[in-house]
């Protein structure tokens, strides 16, 4: 599989997210098993997955499996008080991270992300916060989830460390940081940009685009892969490349994000070790230029 550098992190392009570890049991083990004899070196987790409970069971797994720690990078988020608020007070901050610290059973976290944007926030909070953590050997990294530019920009008058990750919704449905890209100068309402040029924000300033929810459409509306009803050219065109890879629909869908030269990662959130592994086994499917487009345009996008 191939490797992204993110600080001196060689991390892996797919990630296993950890949203879906809701009961401990032998799925979870293996599947965090099969991620890794797929290449899958990279776990993302946030400390709102159920409640907590995901990064206790991700922890009781991962000590069940054969995986070692120095041997992967495990993420998580913090900043969202669920129904309550987004809190960036380094107060919150430093205490949420030791909270999935502890629930991880980890003495470190590779990196860690702001989860969601605080209006409240204040730059200089958030730097203490971070400089914090990372004196204290708690944190290496760090970066942003769901934010824009000219929010990172923001972060980035007072926090002295590098933002290397932003968490985004991107897929084969959720296509708007590219769409208004191509139809910029024109008045309709794939023009509009809704993310601040974060695509190219992130590519210039060699921040690494984590694209969450690979298989969804709308926010968490349901599966476009085999969902001919709604997407009916959409699984033609997956099912045709499928054919020709010597992979699955799944596997083609993840390969669309992958062959972008911004150079992302792409998170997965199954504990299904059938359907992780078709992924992984589809990880170094390199799409042509003109098939990339082919899949674009099956999902109902548009050129102008």
């Amino acid at each position: 599989m191939k490797r992204i550098q993110i600080g001196e992190m060689s991390a892996s392009q797919v990630v296993l997210g950890i949203m879906n570890f809701t009961e401990p049991d032998k799925d979870t083990v293996r599947a965090l098993e099969v991620a890794a004899e797929g290449g899958i070196n990279f776990f993302d987790n946030a400390d709102i997955y159920g409640g907590g409970e995901c990064e206790k069971i991700f922890a009781d797994s991962f000590g069940k499996s054969t995986l070692k720690r120095e041997n992967v990078y495990i993420q998580s988020k913090v900043g969202i008080v669920p129904g309550k608020e987004f809190n960036f007070t380094k107060e919150h901050i430093i205490e949420a991270t030791e909270g999935s610290m502890k629930r991880l059973k980890v003495d470190y976290l590779d990196s860690l992300l702001l989860h969601r944007p605080d209006t409240l926030m204040e730059p200089e909070e958030v730097n203490y916060a971070f400089e914090e953590l990372k004196k204290a050997g708690k944190v290496r990294y760090f970066g942003v989830s769901n934010q824009n530019s000219g929010q990172i920009e923001l972060l980035k008058t007072a926090v002295k460390v590098p933002l290397l990750m932003n968490q985004l919704q991107f897929s084969l449905t959720n296509t708007g940081m590219i769409d208004s890209g191509f139809h910029v100068n024109m008045a309709d309402a794939r023009s509009i940009d809704h993310d601040g040029g974060i695509l190219e924000y992130s590519r210039a300033h060699k921040m690494t685009i984590q694209a969450w929810s690979p298989f969804r459409y709308g926010l968490f509306e349901g599966f476009f892969v085999g969902n001919r009803e709604k997407f009916p050219d959409l699984n033609d065109k997956l099912e045709e490349l499928a054919e020709k890879y010597g992979v699955t629909p799944d596997g083609i869908a993840i390969a669309w994000i992958n062959r972008h030269p911004a150079n992302m990662q792409t998170i997965i959130g199954t504990v299904n070790p059938t359907r992780i592994k078709s992924v992984t086994d589809a990880s170094d499917v390199i799409l042509t230029h003109q098939e990339w487009y082919d899949l674009y345009l099956s999902a109902g996008n548009d050129l102008p």
